[in-house]
């Protein structure tokens, strides 16, 4: 069983939760994930970023929105509870290499894989510039920890609540025509805001890498549930992925397949936060 060793909430919806994983901890490399499983008999498995690692303390943190049944009730769990399951770490790691300047841009919750990448790019001796978004001040995650990964961070907002008011992809633009171009592009977030930084980057040639969130059952190619096109290319996300060249992905038909259960994860949500406020109501009184 993995124990649960810390919870925190960093914004509406937004989980971090810190749990004992000694083999994964020792063996996780960047842009990796792990499947979560709550339940040992037949619950739903879920893929879920590493955001970081402690080899020394056996532990890795993982950052999840919380949408549909399983991440509510994963992020119910207190401290002390245990995960019946979690397999990892899965996926092919990010390719780091000393290029030049990388400019990391996250998007939302999509800023949690993003920060072990940029972690591992300044390690290698790179420049990282962090361009971050968020639709409010309030759902912003891991600024400072990005601040302190990175030479410069601009941050965003839909809203201009914190930051620079609009998208990340203005930012991307100003940077990409300013002075030399950066060596390479990492954009993690919603497709459609990976798909807008792709297009961004693509007049200058500039090399994109993004990492893709598909439908995923088993995570090692079996299930073919995550299956995205590349380049034409039938490609699996748990095992060629989760990266690829932004440039390339289909993100249209992306989208489209992970549509296909939106409702239901829409229900399961609505349900939860009415049950939740059904039993503070209780808890009030009359």
């Amino acid at each position: 069983m993995n124990r649960i060793v810390e919870r925190k909430a960093l914004a509406e919806d937004v989980v971090r939760l810190r749990v004992e994983a000694p083999l994964i901890a020792a063996e996780r490399r960047a842009g990796q994930f792990v499947i979560v499983q709550i339940d040992s008999d037949f619950g739903e498995r879920i893929p879920l970023t590493i955001a970081d690692a402690d080899p020394a303390a056996g532990t890795i943190t993982l950052i999840f929105q919380v949408v549909g049944n399983t991440t509510h009730r994963l992020a119910d769990l207190a401290p002390g509870a245990s995960i019946a399951n979690v397999l990892g770490p899965l996926g092919t790691p990010t390719p780091v290499e000393k290029l030049g300047t990388v400019v990391c841009v996250g998007g939302g919750i999509g800023i949690a894989p993003l920060y072990p990448i940029a972690q591992a790019m300044k390690r290698a001796g790179n420049r990282v510039e962090a361009i971050l978004g968020a639709r409010t001040a309030d759902l912003l995650v891991l600024e400072p920890e990005m601040t302190a990964v990175a030479d410069a961070v601009v941050v965003c907002t839909d809203d201009g609540s914190r930051g620079r008011r609009g998208l990340v992809t203005g930012p991307l633009l100003d940077r990409c025509g300013r002075g030399p171009p950066p060596a390479a592009v990492v954009a993690i977030g919603p497709p459609v805001m990976m798909k807008a930084c792709a297009e961004t980057t693509r007049p200058f040639g500039i090399r994109t890498v993004v990492s893709l969130n598909a439908i995923m059952i088993d995570g090692t190619g079996m299930c073919g549930g995550c299956r995205v096109t590349v380049g034409g290319e039938t490609r699996f996300v748990c095992v060629d992925g989760p990266e690829f060249d932004g440039h390339a992905v289909d993100f249209d038909n992306l989208i489209q397949r992970l549509g296909a259960y939106r409702h239901v994860e829409d229900e399961h949500h609505e349900r939860c936060h009415l049950d939740l406020a059904i039993e503070e109501r209780e808890k009030a009184g009359p």
